[in-house]
């Protein structure tokens, strides 16, 4: 297994955080006339019948035919019962019905036979286990039932009748409703109260005893106390059927593809995934702050290389403050590399890839996407992260654990859920077992003077609202805590929900904060645990962490914080490229030139020159080396191609040199890259009156 341990900053994500921050807009939506015709059609009939609300809402924000041809393949995707396979088979049997309702229940009707209600239900339900006619009795108006079971896991009850009827006795056949239409109007020639049914109810039982039964309920069985209409059959037809087609359907898949749909590659697009996830805020000894998250991702796809199994995973995350400006961004890259034996014991369980990262104090929304390069499948997880002041009074969330190791080798390293120097095994669902210990950890920072001395942290675990299980402790007995780490036996706990209440009590007994974290006791003998991938990274004295650190300071424009942190990391490792930048970076905020061309000038003899160039170029431009500046621009478009500040500051600073005529040929090349400078076109008219 071959794992990237690097935690720098990519160089290069500007095009991840502009996604993101623009996916915090919401797209214009479309109105359905508004689309090209092919996709207004399959939007209003092709798939009018099968599409969720939020699927369509999600359709009408797609920018062009491109996306929306993305999005009709991701959405028979999420429907084929056999993703593997070539053929869709829903697709195939949904377009089958379109096809039957046309043919046979358009008849009698001047709309196509898919907008009938005949082919309505056809095409949402299927056939029919079996068709009773009566159309030919004098009594009673033309009615047809179909009978359906066996679609329990669609929502729908285990049995139930759909009744269809000419209510004029001529006409397409119309959707029964036994509560808006009712036993009187399928009767010819009813004389009763046409407000009240049992009269004709009872008439139908002594005519047609099955249309009698289904005139009141669609619902074979349902207690029945009067020959009163069934509100359940209501709920039926107008609910429960026509969210059948998408009762199975994840939608969460239609809202990640709007997301992400210009951040990933044109071949995962159709491929979200579900996952569970888990984010928790926890303080190292060393003081720094990190960010301990896991996702597990619905299913992980291995490509087989003759006898060996390869999955590529690759987790990009952003962190944007609430402005939406990115303050961190990371990748983390890991390449697994299995044998039959260990594909098999892999695949009994599920996946849990775990990770870490320091963060700053203040508010953020985290962003991670997840992708699975073999497989091109995608997942995301998007969250709202609190960093507290150090020096405040706070109390993080508990994390829940199935299972810790107390004597785990990586107690030395940062580690996810690695804490208190325990490695803890927590569970994204919350689900536990009565013959397991429950481990709960939390942490108290800046804990009062008088609550050191005379309060209390309780436990209480509670069911329903009662209480199960109580434990207090004293704070005196457990001094200079941070970490509170309580084990709960659950032998003897029923099946149920639970929640696990942890609460900072004042001397006299009061609550000062607290906090809570719900967990079940599953219903099953065992459950299948994850088999977990978390990448260490180094002790927290390592200079990659003050890096990171001061470049988030630096990216929320803190500069009295984020200098010594990254001039830290540079000292303790000057031959680094990625700290000299970002140190490089802190100066130029500084305006502090000559030393940026003191930490650049021993990385100008080689490849890594190029890096710094531009940094370089414009210290030597604030320093009035103006024909030094030139040098390295002009390296620096050399190598990178062409760059409008850099044109501009290239003629700046032949301005400044009075050379007129080279500062002209820059500053039009770049106008003609940008015609829209307002003000360099004043520039370059200007300079050619004084030639």
């Amino acid at each position: 297994m071959s794992v990237n341990k690097r935690i720098l900053p990519l160089l290069i994500l500007g095009l991840l955080g502009a996604c993101l921050m623009l996916g915090a807009q919401t797209p214009k939506k479309l109105s359905p006339k508004d689309l090209p015709p092919q996709f207004r059609k399959w939007l209003e009939e092709d798939v009018v019948y099968i599409i969720s609300r939020k699927e369509r809402d999600v359709f009408l924000q797609l920018e062009s035919d491109r996306e929306r041809n993305i999005f009709t393949e991701a959405f028979w995707k999420q429907r084929n019962p056999n993703p593997n396979s070539t053929t869709n088979e829903f697709k195939a049997e949904h377009y089958r019905r379109i096809a039957y309702a046309n043919q046979w229940f358009g008849r009698e009707s001047p709309a196509p036979g898919w907008r009938t209600d005949m082919g309505r239900i056809y095409i949402m339900l299927g056939e029919a286990k079996e068709v009773q006619k009566y159309e030919n009795l004098p009594e009673l108006k033309p009615i047809i039932t179909w009978f359906y079971d066996g679609m329990a896991e669609y929502g729908l009850p285990g049995s139930f009748y759909i009744a269809f009827w000419k209510k004029d006795n001529v006409g397409e056949y119309r959707l029964y409703s036994p509560i808006n239409d009712g036993p009187q109007n399928l009767l010819t020639h009813y004389k009763g109260d046409m407000t009240e049914s049992d009269s004709a109810f009872q008439q139908l039982l002594k005519i047609e005893p099955n249309v009698a039964t289904i005139s009141l309920s669609l619902i074979p069985g349902e207690a029945m106390f009067s020959a009163t209409p069934s509100l359940a059959s209501e709920v039926l037809i107008r609910q429960s059927i026509p969210a059948a087609p998408y009762e199975k359907i994840k939608s969460d898949y239609a809202e990640k593809l709007l997301k992400y749909k210009d951040m990933i590659e044109v071949d995962y697009t159709t491929n979200y995934i579900l996952n569970e996830s888990l984010i928790k805020v926890f303080q190292d000894a060393a003081g720094l702050t990190f960010v301990h998250y896991l996702i597990e991702p619905a299913k992980l796809t291995f490509e087989q290389v003759q006898d060996r199994y390869r999955s590529d995973i690759q987790v990009n995350g952003i962190i944007t403050d609430p402005g939406g400006k990115t303050v961190y961004q990371f990748d983390r890259s890991v390449s697994l590399d299995l044998d039959a034996d260990q594909l098999a014991r892999m695949r009994a369980k599920t996946f849990s890839f775990q990770d870490l990262f320091p963060l700053v104090p203040g508010q953020y929304k985290a962003s991670f996407l997840w992708k699975n390069k073999i497989s091109k499948e995608f997942t995301s997880v998007e969250a709202n992260i609190l960093i507290p002041e150090p020096a405040g009074f706070s109390m993080s969330s508990p994390v829940l654990a199935y299972a810790v190791d107390r004597e785990s080798k990586y107690k030395a390293a940062n580690k996810s859920f690695m804490l208190g120097g325990v490695q803890f095994a927590p569970t994204a669902n919350s689900l536990f077992l009565p013959d397991e210990t429950l481990y709960a950890f939390l942490q108290i920072r800046g804990l009062p003077d008088p609550l050191r001395t005379g309060g209390a942290v309780e436990y209480t675990i509670l069911k329903e609202g009662a209480v199960v299980k109580s434990l207090t402790r004293s704070f005196k007995d457990m001094p200079g805590r941070m970490d509170f780490f309580e084990t709960f036996p659950l032998a003897g706990y029923l099946s149920a929900h639970y929640e696990l209440k942890i609460a900072i009590l004042n001397p006299d007994k009061t609550e000062r904060l607290s906090t809570s974290a719900r967990f079940d006791i599953a219903p099953v003998a065992r459950l299948i645990r994850p088999w977990v991938l978390s990448l260490p990274l180094p002790p927290s004295n390592d200079p990659s962490f003050s890096n990171i650190l001061g470049v988030q300071y630096l990216e929320r424009n803190d500069l009295a914080k984020a200098r010594p942190l990254l001039e830290s990391a540079y000292r303790r490792d000057p031959a680094s490229t990625r700290y000299a930048l970002d140190y490089g970076r802190a100066l130029a905020a500084a305006s502090d030139h000559a030393a940026i061309k003191a930490v650049a000038r021993p990385f100008m003899a080689d490849d890594r020159k190029y890096d710094f160039l531009l940094l370089i170029g414009d210290a030597s431009k604030a320093l009035g080396e103006f024909a030094e500046a030139v040098a390295y621009y002009k390296d620096y478009l050399t190598h990178f191609g062409t760059n409008i500040p850099v044109l501009n500051s290239i003629g700046d600073c032949y301005i400044k040199l009075g050379d007129t005529a080279q500062a002209l040929v820059a500053l039009e090349r770049s106008l003609q890259l940008n015609p829209n400078q307002e003000a360099l076109k004043a520039l370059v008219k200007s300079l050619k009156e004084k030639k």
